[in-house]
């Protein structure tokens, strides 16, 4: 077998058990890795509830890890979300999938909930559980230092073990694991960390050859692409390089989307950071991209949506804040976009002014479960519904919306309402048609051919999310060179084409375990605030509130070209049709 280990570990928290599983090269090829494969394997429990000691918490690679695939170094983590209800996954860089496969293992799957606050550590086939509970409490970056800097490990803060919500899983100390609240599973767990050392042999290649063809391709194409490596790129500033652009276009949430347009956002770009904090390169393991920045005092630079929610979002005009409540979150362990739209609606709620001083304070009560936060870690849809506004509350599927304001770019506010893990610009990112005019550019006020970009994308970043690559060189590259990388690193035959097709499985077996929880097209819609409230004007750009029925024929149009029923459920026909049965 080539680019798979053929494995997968299987761990039993409350008997302190393991075992491996050896799946079919069918399953590979059918589900390929990351994503794909933890779909595969969620979807038998995925009605039971998200606490229950038997749901799954899923840790995958990709085929491409641990190979000289470029920006390969990704892997998915999976649950059933507390936030939402829904499937719940996210992908995430550092080391952590590496030595995962180093382990001789494609994924692990835990199961279980232990007695007391435990640990795991994981030395290629070697399973030690651990006492965790001197670490209970523990900020991330404690618990990453106390556990050395050999291999890699996946850690919770105190945001999980007060039941936060929206906690994540922070990877090697930098990367979050983010959105959907996965954290907070693990926590359920009494899991403190997870420590991988590999150690064994690298992931075997079927044609080096092939694969080489195909990384020089890549490299050449990311090599042109100015968004990607350009002076003014995500390699140089980040995702921040985002910041402008957005703000240019008059779509920068503001006010808690009741605006558009942040009048202090030109003293708040990348390049005031950069300014400030002296940005250093840094990102996953064999990347060359390198978008991830720190300052010159290993300060962790923020993305583009926690520099838009904690300025714009909250009308916050200090930097330094900015970067704080990013450091705050990371060590607290809970997602940055949703902290901040919920002090958004905390803010509009109570009418109040959020200084830097009371930002820092919100954040740590909602972390240990103190005064406000005791409603606010729930976040902002069940906080909003406890104060009776639920209208200040902009979430799809109670999870909150990232940094683009859908009245400015309507393939976004079609992705937002289809987004099977609740709102989401990383299921599909029309921003890159709307705003980057790449690959084609469209008409951002227009859902005309967007349900159809939308499809489209939410295939292709299910097959990216499995081979467990990275996103952004999807800016430059397309799944014609991936596919040839894919073959040339697991001798299977493949198109694009077929990647894409695969894509559609993985998708669609996300909208039938969504079903199967009761979603279906009432929850796929948005905030009535987009629909009945402009943005705002300016420059010559008029932001209007979206025609519902505009929206409403686009989504019935997305429905059609998914294959699912008017009401957004799936059919046996699709189901027959993907080998979903």
């Amino acid at each position: 077998m080539y680019g798979w280990k053929g494995k997968i570990l299987h761990i039993d928290l409350k008997g302190k058990q393991y075992w491996f599983e050896n799946p079919s090269i069918n399953t590979y090829e059918k589900y390929i890795g990351g994503k794909g494969l933890a779909g595969y394997y969620l979807k038998e429990h995925i009605t039971k509830a998200w606490n229950s000691p038997a749901m799954p918490l899923l840790f995958f690679t990709g085929p491409l890890g641990d190979t000289p695939a470029p920006a390969s170094g990704r892997m998915t983590i999976m649950s059933k979300s507390p936030l939402t209800g829904t499937i719940g996954d996210t992908s995430v860089g550092g080391k952590f999938g590496l030595n995962i496969k180093r382990s001789g293992i494609d994924g692990i799957i835990i199961t279980g909930k232990s007695k007391n606050l435990c640990g795991l550590k994981i030395t290629n086939h070697d399973i030690q559980f651990t006492n965790a509970e001197h670490m209970k409490g523990m900020m991330t970056s404690d618990v990453t230092s106390y556990l050395g800097c050999d291999g890699s490990t996946a850690v919770i803060g105190p945001a999980a073990e007060n039941g936060v919500l929206f906690s994540s899983i922070i990877i090697d100390n930098h990367f979050a694991a983010a959105r959907n609240g996965l954290g907070l599973v693990m926590a359920e767990k009494n899991l403190k960390y997870i420590k991988v050392i590999g150690t064994k042999a690298k992931t075997e290649i079927y044609d080096a050859k092939e694969l080489k063809e195909a990384k020089e391709e890549i490299f050449r194409l990311a090599a042109a692409s100015p968004i990607l490596t350009g002076e003014l790129g995500i390699s140089n500033y980040g995702t921040a390089a985002l910041y402008d652009l957005i703000d240019n276009r008059r779509m920068m949430p503001t006010n808690n989307f009741r605006e558009t347009w942040y009048n202090n956002a030109k003293k708040m770009n990348a390049w005031h950071y950069n300014k400030h904090y002296t940005f250093k390169k840094t990102g996953c393991f064999g990347c060359h991209i390198q978008c991830k920045k720190t300052g010159i005092n290993k300060q962790i630079m923020p993305e583009y949506e926690t520099m838009s929610h904690f300025s714009a979002l909250i009308n916050n005009q200090n930097i330094e804040s900015v970067v704080e409540a990013n450091r705050a979150c990371n060590e607290y362990g809970m997602d940055t976009i949703s902290a901040a739209v919920t002090l958004a609606c905390f803010k509009e709620i109570n009418q109040v002014e959020l200084s830097p001083d009371k930002i820092k304070e919100l954040l740590f009560n909602i972390a240990f479960d103190q005064k406000e936060g005791k409603e606010l870690k729930l976040g902002s849809y069940r906080y909003a519904t406890i104060k009776g506004c639920t209208d200040s509350s902009i979430t799809v599927k109670k999870q909150e919306l990232p940094g683009y304001d859908p009245r400015g770019a309507y393939g976004m506010a079609l992705a937002y309402a289809t987004s099977t893990r609740g709102a989401c610009h990383l299921r599909a990112y029309p921003i890159s048609h709307e705003i980057l005019r790449k690959p084609v550019v469209t008409d951002r006020f227009s859902f005309s051919g967007k349900a159809r970009i939308i499809k489209l994308s939410e295939d292709t970043f299910s097959v990216v999310d499995s081979l467990t690559a990275c996103k952004f060189l999807f800016f430059a590259a397309s799944l014609e060179e991936y596919a040839k990388a894919y073959q040339g690193v697991t001798g299977v035959k493949t198109t694009a084409q077929d990647l894409i097709k695969t894509g559609e499985r993985i998708y669609y077996n996300e909208k039938i375990m969504n079903s199967l929880n009761g979603f279906s097209s009432k929850d796929d819609d948005l905030p009535k605030r987009f629909f009945e409230e402009p943005g705002t004007n300016g420059d010559e750009i008029q932001i209007n509130p979206i025609d519902r029925n505009d929206f409403l024929t686009a989504r019935s149009n997305y429905y059609k070209i998914r294959g699912l029923t008017e009401d957004g459920l799936p059919t046996k026909s699709k189901i027959k049709e993907l080998g979903l049965n």
